[in-house]
């Protein structure tokens, strides 16, 4: 079971519509931004003022203190492969590094964590380690994890590497063209995945079930098309570190994607909701004809 929650989500969601916005909101723009009724704001506003978690419109000490529990706290970057439908690009160059219109393609997933307020960072790297380093002069805030398996296994060994660091932590996948910033949210209820609404999708998908997610496969009709970044509660993030390596000791473990732990193999173990986006917020490059496509200075 997850542990108890100290707001509703009605409440959490008011909350955080107010922490989000630069001024104080109306009750219709409250009404606009949570979807929740006029009264349903109303009352909402009575008994957040009733516990001094808000006044005049605005949060109080006592209100920040209460979303405290739901902030993103760190950020974990899977960034140890080689990435080789990339080639010849990444025979250098590990595919996060790679620049795309002047800036590399890790470089706007960690802009947006810090401008999310997420400054404890952490990157799991492998092929041509110590390329990463770089990134220091940028961000010195960085801490590197080693994965000395990411030749020989599916990327469920950099989440082992990373297994204790899982608790109100966003999982990013380091090849992600990210356009849209403010999909990386500072508050989350529960635990969940991006996702892009799709009719029909022949990638890895998400079939969802009152916005919560159901089953991860290959292929879907009227599905969640899966994006490489997730967000994991305090109480998943514990159960993580122990599935983690008790899935990667599994015969067959290492060949597993890390995801696959919570959504396929335990998936009773855990409550991930969905976080709609769209194909304009983020991208995967998968291949150089991609990469070509969008970098016109590739195309030689």
């Amino acid at each position: 079971m997850e542990t108890e929650q100290m707001l509703s989500r009605k409440q959490f969601d008011f909350l955080n519509a107010l922490a989000t916005a630069k001024d104080p909101l109306t009750q219709r723009q409250l009404e606009e931004k949570t979807g929740y009724s006029l009264g349903t704001i109303n009352r909402l506003a009575k008994e957040l003022a009733g516990t001094h978690y808000i006044e005049k419109g605005r949060i109080t000490p006592e209100g920040w203190e209460a979303l405290e529990p739901y902030r993103a706290k760190r950020a974990i970057f899977i960034a140890a492969g080689f990435g080789s439908r990339l080639v010849p690009v990444t025979l250098n160059t590990p595919k996060p590094l790679v620049r795309v219109n002047g800036k590399r393609i890790i470089d706007g997933l960690i802009d947006a964590c810090i401008a999310a307020g997420i400054h404890e960072i952490y990157i799991v790297r492998g092929y041509l380690a110590e390329q990463f380093d770089q990134l220091l002069y940028k961000y010195p805030m960085i801490k590197f994890l080693e994965n000395p398996s990411y030749n020989e296994s599916n990327n469920i060994s950099s989440a082992v590497c990373a297994r204790y660091l899982m608790c109100n932590a966003y999982v990013f996948e380091a090849d992600l063209l990210i356009r849209n910033p403010a999909i990386i949210a500072k508050y989350h209820y529960t635990s969940n995945y991006l996702g892009i609404p799709m009719e029909l999708s022949n990638d890895w998908c998400f079939t969802v079930r009152d916005n919560t997610i159901q089953e991860l496969k290959i292929g879907g009709v009227n599905c969640y098309q899966e994006v490489g970044i997730s967000y994991w509660d305090e109480a998943s993030g514990k159960k993580l570190s122990n599935h983690l390596l008790q899935a990667y000791e599994m015969p067959g473990g290492k060949e597993r994607y890390w995801d696959q732990v919570p959504l396929s193999i335990f998936p009773q173990e855990y409550h991930v909701e969905v976080r709609a986006c769209s194909a304009e917020d983020i991208v995967e490059i998968d291949t150089f004809k991609e990469l070509k496509a969008i970098d016109k200075t590739y195309d030689i």
